[in-house]
């Protein structure tokens, strides 16, 4: 008798504890989104966490930190990228954190919408900048010879959004560079959201038509 009433709470233990295995929350998203609200509109970006761990992460801590929050896209240049993630509306820089590895041989192309990190000529040099091709850059992609631009995530949602931006006048601000907005649409807020797990929309294959063209294009930089 005692050892039926043994092996009768050994299985109710055993349920038990299975019960608690399935009560643990589920494992966070392999692409997480973020809605990017500036003052040019709104848009969505999908982090691609599997290919490009490092860097996506990376980009989620200052989007949890509120370390964009404030920001303007710098550096615009139709037909190839807007940039931002670095300045405020003064131009004044904020303090990044230290910089990452280069992911760029993850095998996620600089495709039009695509979102990369932004980088100094040094190929670990990454940061807090981020870039959004404005179209399929292969030229930013790496080289058996040399390092390339890494790619992260994608814009699922409100590429008009960023075409408009790509398409702002630009001016050469003394002490700072070329390409800036002369109207710098301000990154008011970045937030993580929560996501359906349906199939994402894709980009717009085809940009609206572009304006006369201005400055020669450049690697994105900080």
């Amino acid at each position: 008798m005692t050892r039926v009433i043994t092996i009768l709470l050994t299985l109710l233990l055993a349920q038990s504890a299975l019960a608690q295995e399935s009560a643990v929350p589920a494992p966070a998203s392999l692409a997480p989104r973020v809605r990017v609200e500036t003052t040019a509109g709104n848009f969505v970006i999908e982090l691609d966490t599997v290919r490009a761990p490092l860097t996506a992460e990376n980009f989620l801590r200052y989007v949890r930190d509120g370390a964009y929050d404030g920001t303007v896209f710098h550096r615009v240049i139709a037909n190839f990228v807007v940039q931002g993630g670095g300045y405020d509306d003064r131009l004044a820089a904020r303090a990044p954190r230290a910089p990452i590895p280069n992911e760029s041989g993850n095998g996620l192309s600089n495709r039009r919408g695509t979102l990369g990190l932004a980088r100094e000529d040094s190929p670990h040099s990454g940061s807090s900048q981020f870039y959004i091709n404005l179209a399929d850059n292969a030229g930013l992609d790496p080289l058996p010879s040399r390092w390339g631009y890494a790619v992260f995530g994608r814009v699922v949602e409100g590429m008009d959004v960023v075409d408009s931006i790509g398409y702002m006048r630009t001016e050469t601000v003394a002490s700072f560079g070329a390409d800036v907005p002369v109207e710098r649409p301000v990154l008011k807020r970045a937030y993580v959201i929560e996501t359906e797990r349906s199939a994402a929309p894709a980009p717009p294959t085809t940009p609206p038509p572009p304006p006369p063209p201005e400055d020669a294009k450049a690697d994105p930089a900080q």
